[in-house]
């Protein structure tokens, strides 16, 4: 069967190329096709030993000449990822490499840094276009639900979210509404089966394309 990576969960609040940002949405999502759906791949974000060589070397991403550096270990470990998954007919991926370019582009500009991030990155943005998926599912959610959900959790520490909310979803929302293969699936008020519920129906038609 021809390999195809189908499709990819991304979320209004995390970015897969940020160590802060918080996943639970699309992890529980893929998790819920890992098991109700298991004749589709399904592919978690792997990025721990990029996380690992940041702070290696000491990099910062609030310095230029080292943001350029950290992008490129996360361009390239999402290159890596997509490799890993052409053996399979079809894959869903918990955030793909839409989350790194959107991370790589937008972080200087949230921060309203006049950075030129796409020369210096020319070459990795290149290779990563092929690792971009068909069709993309964005669980979109609002400020309130959000506020909700972080009051509501203790377990994990979100000096992100303030900023997240205020800066990078802001920009996160316009840059993917303004991509053709986005679909909004909007988590308001959702139960956890809900969700994974509405997310399978959507990946059994990307199956039917």
């Amino acid at each position: 069967m021809e390999y195809v990576i189908a499709a990819t969960i991304s979320s209004v609040i995390a970015s897969a190329a940020d160590s802060e940002a918080v996943s639970e949405p699309p992890f529980i999502a893929a998790r819920y096709l890992e098991v109700c759906l298991p004749e589709i791949h399904v592919s978690y974000e792997a990025n721990q030993s990029v996380i690992k060589e940041i702070r290696r070397r000491g990099l910062n991403k609030n310095k230029y000449e080292d943001y350029l550096e950290i992008q490129k270990l996360w361009l390239m470990n999402e290159v890596r990822r997509w490799e890993a998954c052409k053996g399979y007919p079809c894959t869903v991926m918990d955030f793909g490499a839409e989350e790194i370019v959107f991370y790589t582009l937008n972080y200087p500009r949230s921060m309203g840094l006049d950075w030129d991030v796409e020369t210096p990155l020319r070459e990795e943005l290149e290779r990563i276009q092929v690792c971009l998926p068909q069709r993309i599912l964005f669980l979109d959610a609002s400020e309130e639900w959000l506020r909700k959900n972080k009051e509501g959790d203790e377990t994990r520490s979100r000096e992100f979210f303030e900023y997240y909310v205020k800066h990078m979803m802001p920009l996160k929302r316009k840059w993917f509404s303004g991509r053709e293969n986005v679909d909004f699936l909007k988590t308001d008020g959702m139960t956890i089966e809900e969700m994974g519920q509405a997310v399978k129906k959507w990946a059994e038609e990307q199956r039917k394309r």
